[in-house]
């Protein structure tokens, strides 16, 4: 009966499944991600997660529990140029400690991550994932983490920024249209100005003419006067 034995089996005997699950925390640790099943994936998640919470006391007993869990080997990289392998400096447990544990020293778990890929696994289809540890990113507690929903609220921040740096350019090309507008004025009102000076000539026309309709009157009297000595001659004549 399979009491409390809350484990995948995966097909595979006890020895086998502990050999395949140490092999892919291996490589896990040394190339930072792999790409396997979605099943498999949940289940070394585990596993590799509790790894480096005990290589964060870097202790020697925490460095004993995890080679006695994971069993430590060298880790080779393939030379393209030579075709061959060569072997690094430092062995899995080491980067462990060394590398991968300090750079989660602040971070209370959650080392890890899974990315859904939409190709399936030739022969059984199987759904396939990507199984990677998270870079180096300040924890974001209360904030919801790494989750899509924190992702899509970054987004809107972001567009939000992106439309106040717009609407704020306008604003400030506006002054210049307004200084602008003032100088133009005056080009346009000089005309004006001219306009009635050219008129003024016209008005002074007719204040030269009132001389000329005054100059009969004034000759009237004139032809009056031989008409009142008349009278006097006339007068001297009767004596």
């Amino acid at each position: 009966m399979r009491h409390r034995m809350a484990t995948k089996h995966f097909n595979r005997t006890s020895k086998h499944r502990t050999a395949m699950r140490r092999n892919m925390a291996a490589a896990l640790i040394q190339h930072g991600s792999i790409r396997t099943t979605e099943a498999k994936a949940k289940h070394l998640r585990r596993f590799v997660e509790k790894l480096i919470t005990v290589a964060k006391k870097g202790t020697l007993h925490a460095r004993r529990q995890v080679v006695s869990r994971l069993q430590d080997r060298d880790m080779y990289t393939y030379d393209a140029k030579n075709n061959d392998y060569d072997i690094e400096e430092q062995t899995v447990v080491q980067k462990l400690f060394d590398v991968i544990a300090p750079r989660y020293a602040d971070r209370p778990g959650g080392y890890t991550r899974i990315i859904h890929l939409a190709e399936r696994r030739i022969g059984d289809a199987g759904k396939q994932v990507i199984l990677q540890l998270i870079e180096d990113e300040p924890s974001r507690g209360g904030l919801g983490g790494d989750s899509r929903r924190s992702a899509r609220a970054a987004r809107r921040i972001e567009a939000a920024e992106g439309i106040e740096e717009r609407t704020e350019a306008p604003a400030e090309e506006a002054p210049e249209a307004v200084e602008e507008a003032p100088a133009e004025a005056p080009a346009e009102e000089a005309p004006a100005e001219e306009a009635p000076a050219e008129e003024a000539p016209a008005e002074e026309a007719p204040a030269e003419e009132a001389p000329a309709e005054e100059a009969p009157a004034e000759e009237a009297p004139a032809e009056e006067a031989p008409a009142e000595e008349a009278p006097a001659e006339e007068e001297k004549d009767k004596e």
